[in-house]
C-alpha cells in the first residue's frame, strides 16, 4: 500500500454494503434503477426480452457472458430483432478476476447509452449482486466524478449489493488513480 491520502480500504467499502448487523443482504428485486437510466438485476430479467422491453432498456451488459453455472449464456443473438445493444464480457464473479480492465469500455458503453433520446442501460451478471453493481460503480467514478465511497453509497441504497473483495480492491485502486489524477475529490 502506497498510504496516500486518497486511500480507501476495502473494509471501509464493506462497512458501507452491509446492514446495520455487519450482514450482506442478497438482492431482494430482480432487478433496481440505481441511477438515471441505469438498471442493475440479474439473470431472470436480462433473458425475460418482453420484460426488458416493458423498462424501456435499449442497451445490455452482460458482465458474466458464458455458458456455466457462474454465468449467464446469452449473447448479441439472443437479442437480435429487439433493438437491444449487446456488450458481453465473460467475467468470473472471483477476487482475482481483473475487472477493472473493462471498466473503461463498459462505462464508454454506458455513456453511449445514455447519450441516445430515452436510452437505458440494464447491467447484469447472475444475480446482480458483484460484477454488474462493480461496472456501474466504476462508471459514476469514471463518468460522474464521484469518489468510490459516493458510488458505492449511491448503488448500495437502490439495490443490496456485495462486490467481492478483489473487486472492491479494483475500485479502491481506480479511487486512488483519479484521486491523484485530480478526476474526483475524495472526503474524509
Amino acid at each position: 500500500t502506497s498510504g496516500s491520502q486518497f486511500e480507501i480500504s476495502v473494509q471501509a467499502l464493506n462497512e458501507l454494503l452491509a446492514n446495520d448487523n455487519g450482514l450482506y443482504s442478497l438482492p431482494s428485486c430482480n432487478y433496481n434503477e440505481v441511477f438515471h437510466g441505469i438498471y442493475v438485476g440479474n439473470a431472470v430479467i436480462a433473458q425475460d426480452i418482453r420484460k426488458l422491453q416493458s423498462l424501456g432498456i435499449t442497451h445490455i451488459i452482460n458482465a458474466a457472458e458464458g455458458s456455466s453455472l457462474m454465468h449467464v449464456n446469452t449473447s448479441p443473438d439472443f437479442y437480435n430483432g429487439t433493438g437491444i445493444v449487446y456488450y458481453g464480457i465473460k467475467a468470473n464473479d472471483t477476487a482475482s478476476f481483473d475487472l477493472s480492465s473493462y471498466f473503461e469500455d463498459s462505462s464508454e458503453f454506458i455513456d453511449k447509452a445514455l447519450s441516445q433520446k430515452d436510452g437505458r442501460v440494464f447491467v447484469h451478471c447472475l444475480q446482480g449482486y458483484s460484477r454488474s453493481a462493480t461496472l456501474v460503480i466504476a462508471h459514476l467514478m469514471l463518468r460522474h466524478k464521484m469518489d468510490v465511497k459516493s458510488a458505492v453509497c449511491i448503488v448500495r441504497q437502490k439495490r443490496e449489493i456485495g462486490p467481492n473483495d478483489g473487486f472492491l480492491k479494483q475500485l479502491c485502486e481506480l479511487n486512488e488513480k483519479l484521486a491523484l489524477q485530480g478526476v474526483i475529490v475524495t472526503g474524509t
